[in-house]
């Protein structure tokens, strides 16, 4: 296991756990929100500005950075955390998921994914050594071994035959990341909605051993109800003493509700994909700020927030910007939708460790409930 590496839980509450992963270049607060960096760039947002709404750690994207730079030369570089002046821990994917989504441009076999490139259509060959390669050339500090994930729905054995070359990849991936201190790496469970294959693919998992385990396989259509159905027994067949980490996660009420049922880890596009779109994420639910209705209205886009977005200005310009399609649009409503996912995550710790959690979380949906509509 990696030296420098280490996982403790503080308090739980329930299933929900709140603790640190220590890392070289820092610690990680859990549950924790990683902004994702997709190509070494939170989009509309500087560095300094991701860790100022309170983020320890970002995810960036293994796909699409070994074709744009190519990791080759981000190594040359100095690595990644030189290369985007970002100087806390980093996740990379393991680019599975994005080569999955290739669909008819990619063919799968025992070896890996050749795939024909979406920028030029160049051939490249994906495999469990190359992905440990590319990610050690990044500088990771935690590295994702390469899996395959199918699309939902999908056949019982279609799932599992996926998962089980999931497992023997997770096996080589184990063995080319080799020993790498202040490095870690994590498995991936896989087995859709099947809580036997979740059950083999964790045991396999853990006679490979890593140092944390991610619940792949979730979020690719299956609905909210139908993940939280997998999250209710698959965390626990997970060991208690690693991070567990919900792969593309995702709307804040997937967030709570993964938190209640025990994850740690989390990341997904949504918030700044959000805010280039003119939407905003409150605590009373989505805002979305190119309706007419804002126009002419002075009030902050969120009460008591103390965000850029919300502090200087006010929903009437933040109306304009985002119609008049002017990029501080993008990035004032970007820097409020991160802040506002770890100000949550802020709160979820906070009540995990006051045993409060049924109160934040029932508090959390009845905001919701009320909605953005009714007066502030």
């Amino acid at each position: 296991m990696a030296t420098g590496f280490h996982f403790t839980v503080a308090a739980t509450d329930g299933a929900a756990r709140t603790g640190a992963i220590k890392t070289p270049r820092g610690e990680i607060r859990t549950p924790a929100f990683m902004p994702v960096g997709t190509a070494a760039t939170v989009k509309a947002m500087l560095p300094e500005s991701v860790r100022a709404t309170g983020a320890d750690i970002l995810l960036g994207n293994t796909y699409h950075l070994m074709l744009r730079p190519t990791a080759e030369r981000i190594a040359a570089l100095g690595g990644l955390h030189r290369f985007m002046n970002w100087d806390r821990p980093i996740l990379t994917d393991s680019g599975g998921f994005q080569v999955m989504s290739l669909g008819p441009l990619r063919k799968l076999t025992e070896e890996g994914v050749r795939f024909s490139s979406h920028l030029d259509g160049s051939k490249h060959m994906l495999t469990p050594e190359r992905s440990m390669e590319i990610q050690a050339l990044l500088g990771s500090d935690i590295v994702m071994c390469f899996d395959e994930c199918p699309a939902l729905p999908a056949t019982e054995v279609e799932v599992a035959k996926s998962m089980q070359l999931s497992m023997r990849w997770a096996q080589r991936s184990r063995d080319a990341f080799g020993d790498r201190p202040g490095h870690a790496l994590f498995g991936i469970m896989q087995g859709g909605v099947t809580r036997e294959l979740r059950e083999e693919s964790a045991k396999a998992l853990q006679a490979i051993g890593f140092d944390g385990y991610a619940v792949g396989g979730l979020a690719v259509g299956e609905g909210q109800e139908a993940m939280f159905g997998v999250l209710d027994y698959a965390p626990g067949f997970l060991p208690e003493d690693k991070p567990r980490y919900l792969m593309g996660v995702g709307k804040p009420d997937d967030i709570v509700g993964a938190v209640q049922r025990g994850i740690d880890m989390m990341d997904c596009v949504l918030p700044s994909r959000s805010g280039r779109t003119g939407q905003a994420w409150t605590a009373r639910g989505q805002v979305n700020l190119r309706n007419a209705r804002h126009k002419d209205d002075p009030r902050p886009l969120e009460e008591g927030c103390q965000c850029p977005a919300c502090r200087g200005y006010s929903r009437a310009y933040l109306h304009h910007v985002v119609k008049s399609d002017e990029i501080i649009g993008s990035m004032l409503l970007t820097w409020h939708n991160l802040h506002y996912y770890q100000v949550l995550m802020q709160g979820l710790r906070d009540a995990i460790a006051a045993k409060g959690l049924d109160a934040f979380v029932a508090e959390f949906h009845a905001l919701r409930a009320i909605g953005d509509l009714e007066p502030l």
